[in-house]
């Protein structure tokens, strides 16, 4: 349930027209809505009580400052005039060495300025954060506002977002203590913990779904979400074992064999606690993780009305701490409905502070306990510190269902992201640091911020000064053939109308300049990234010429084959040419020429030209039609594309009846081409020459058959010929 994807919903547009940009430096438009209700920039929370500081020395510190536009922040209610002197530099360059405190006055001046130059940068309604280090919390704060109208600040101990899939993190740790039981063995198939109605088919695959392969992502199944992982309409809510059963995803790959984020696999996950152990999910959370830790304004459950076969739920006083989710346009703020995730609980429907996020997190690092409460034992613990994963070093291993990170200066860490359709989240816990830090924002373009904060703190007072960008490597320009190419991210949907749009964001494409570095660019919304070897050129290792980010390669006789990020979350697998979307864009820009030139052909061709045999004259009339129908199916893809700015458009009305008609007229029209390709050979042997067509007439007809023929297979492959399967 990762967010980052949205912004990649703009290469829908490749057959039709430029993507649909926003416009987010242009000024809102008057609204009649307070200013107080729909600001044009951030307004920090301070609390109330601030503790009290001793006097020190004022420092002057760029990274603290304000944002560059003072009109568009307001002011804080009390200001920082004072930090900490700056603590001297460690051995190793670096400002802190571990084992030294972070200095709580200057991390909180570091992160006001980080976190207000991006929402005044990025526009994010509202911002909640907490840090912490060896059991305390060092700074647990709200910046902007849970809700606009009417007007409501974030408080991190009572306002609640939406933390998308770290909930997965409360999932495994249940999981985990069904196998300390010993009611669930990692070794054994996810079927023997499930009611025969949900179990898992075989689908052509003899090697079973282990439980193991839930835990690091390697089930095999297809992603789908186009539709069915979000609801907008509490009346579509339906249970997870209904859900389970509707939405069962294909089989693609054997399990184990490669990794594959899924959402599907951690709510069967949850679904197989909830039978082994006789509970409710969201009860058993509450009873062994949320009520122990005292998080008592963390919860599964959603603001909906009370429905028989759905769990209970959220109580109403949580309801009333809800922030609302928020996208930036051209006129401000614009509250997006709330989003139902329950029938899909396990994977992302958890709601929570910063405040109890804190608490988590100091469980986390205590080995699974915290103030006499043990969560979870040492055989726990030590899995949450075990890769499941053999993967090359910076990639994620998946420690028992937590992510692995590369951070600055040399130090690891382990924790989730998550994202909704507006709510992205970040969690990242540092052992060797005894650091943790969780950031979530409220507005769909926070994912920069949520991203970067805790490796930037990390960089900030725990790495040495690095040079970047780190300088290319001539050798590898010599290697590269080795690694240009396309490749195609696992991630994704394999058939149906969903698979189209999974090829068009999941893809990426490699190059290397000449200068030696290494450039991947597109899929699921990423910019263009550079990179250089760690190593040989031939490892098939990489390194961000930015930062300690890694890349790497699986290479098959001096070729690579496919790579992974160090998300681990998608195998990004070489394709060929019919996979590229320059590829579709040229054959689907031919088309609509060749399309509008039979076309036009009818009103400008002569009498002589209307000169035809009876299975020409059929052909005209089948290749008119053709005609008709591809442009058709064109404008109705342009006119879904243009609605593709924002995503909730997709997830709420997918596929939507305009796609569907331009899916069905796509596919009439190929049915047409067969027809057409087999009449070929008949056009050019029919008549006498002063009753048949001239000899560029037959070339062009044959021209386009033959060009329709190679757009239909393109498609047919990009599984858009088929209406019926969304």
């Amino acid at each position: 349930m990762n967010s980052v994807a949205k912004a990649a919903f703009a290469a829908l547009l490749l057959l039709a027209a430029p993507a649909i940009a926003q416009d987010a430096a242009a000024p809102p438009a008057t609204s009649a809505t307070p200013t107080a209700a729909n600001p044009q920039g951030p307004v920090p929370y301070e609390t109330l009580r601030r503790p009290v500081r001793p006097a020190a020395r004022s420092v002057a510190r760029p990274a603290a400052a304000a944002p560059a536009s003072a009109a568009a922040t307001a002011a804080p209610t009390s200001s920082l005039t004072t930090i900490a002197p700056a603590a001297p530099l460690a051995a190793s360059g670096a400002r802190l060495a571990p084992g030294q405190p972070l200095p709580p006055a200057e991390l909180e001046a570091y992160v006001d300025g980080v976190v207000k130059d991006a929402m005044d940068r990025e526009h994010i309604a509202g911002v909640t954060v907490s840090v912490i280090q060896d059991g305390q919390v060092v700074l647990k704060k709200g910046y902007g506002f849970a809700s606009l109208s009417p007007a409501r600040r974030v408080n991190p101990d009572t306002t609640l977002f939406r933390v998308g899939s770290i909930s997965k993190t409360f999932t495994w740790i249940a999981l985990m203590k069904e196998v300390e039981a010993d009611r669930i063995r990692l070794g054994q198939p996810i079927n023997l913990y499930l009611p025969e109605q949900l179990q898992v088919k075989d689908q052509g695959f003899h090697t079973p779904i282990r439980v193991r392969n839930l835990l690091d992502h390697s089930t095999g199944f297809e992603d789908r979400a186009l539709g069915q992982l979000f609801e907008k309409n509490p009346s579509r809510e339906r249970s997870l074992a209904a859900y389970l059963r509707q939405e069962r995803p294909r089989r693609v790959h054997t399990p184990g064999a490669v990794a594959s984020y899924s959402n599907y696999g951690a709510a069967l996950a949850g679904q197989a606690v909830s039978y082994a152990s006789g509970k409710p999910f969201e009860r058993l959370i509450e009873e062994e993780i949320f009520l122990p830790l005292k998080m008592n304004h963390t919860t599964f459950r959603e603001a909906r009305p009370t429905e028989a076969g759905l769990p209970a739920p959220m109580p109403d006083a949580l309801q009333d701490d809800l922030s609302e989710g928020y996208r930036w346009t051209p006129t401000g703020y614009s509250a997006r409905p709330y989003e139902y995730i329950g029938h899909i609980g396990p994977a992302g429907s958890v709601s929570s502070t910063a405040g109890d996020m804190a608490r988590y997190m100091q469980m986390l690092l205590n080995g699974g306990s915290l103030d006499g409460a043990a969560i979870y034992g040492p055989r726990t613990a030590k899995a949450f510190a075990t890769p499941l994963r053999r993967t090359a070093p910076g990639i994620n291993g998946w420690l028992h269902g937590f992510a692995t990170y590369d951070l600055p200066g040399g130090h690891q860490g382990f924790g989730h992201s998550g994202g909704t359709l507006s709510f992205l989240s970040n969690m990242v816990v540092a052992p060797d640091l005894k650091l943790g830090v969780f950031i979530s924002t409220n507005t769909e373009t926070g994912g920069d911020l949520v991203t970067r904060l805790p490796e930037r703190i990390v960089a900030q007072f725990y790495a040495p000064p690095m040079p970047f960008p780190r300088k290319g490597v001539p050798a590898l320009v010599d290697n590269r053939k080795a690694y240009e190419g396309y490749y195609l991210g696992t991630r994704r949907a394999y058939r149906g109308l969903e698979s189209f749009v999974g090829k068009l964001i999941s893809g990426v494409s490699v190059s290397v300049t000449d200068d030696g570095r290494l450039v991947t660019s597109g899929g699921m919304g990423d910019p263009a990234r550079s990179w250089v070897p760690e190593g040989d050129p031939l490892s098939g290792r990489f390194i961000s010429t930015t930062g300690a980010e890694r890349l790497s390669f699986e290479v098959a006789d001096g070729k690579a084959v496919s790579f992974s990020r160090a998300t681990g979350a998608s195998t990004f697998e070489r394709t060929g040419f019919w996979n590229r979307p320059t590829t579709l864009l040229i054959l689907g820009v031919l088309t609509a020429l060749a399309s509008a030139a039979t076309l036009g052909g009818v009103l400008l061709r002569n009498r002589r030209e209307f000169r035809e045999t009876g299975i020409q004259s059929r052909a005209s009339l089948i290749q008119n039609i053709q005609a008709a129908l591809w442009l058709t199916s064109m404008v109705l893809l342009l006119v879904w594309a243009s609605k593709t700015s924002d995503l909730a458009n997709i997830m709420y009305g997918w596929p939507g009846a305009t796609l569907v008609i331009a899916s069905a007229c796509a596919f009439v029209a190929t049915l047409l081409t067969a027809g057409t390709l087999l009449m070929a050979p008949a056009v050019w042997r029919g008549g006498r020459r002063v009753d048949s067509w001239t000899q560029a007439r037959k070339a062009g007809f044959t021209f386009t058959v033959l060009l329709y023929t190679a757009f239909c297979v393109v498609l047919g492959l990009w599984g858009a010929l088929a209406p019926w399967g969304g």
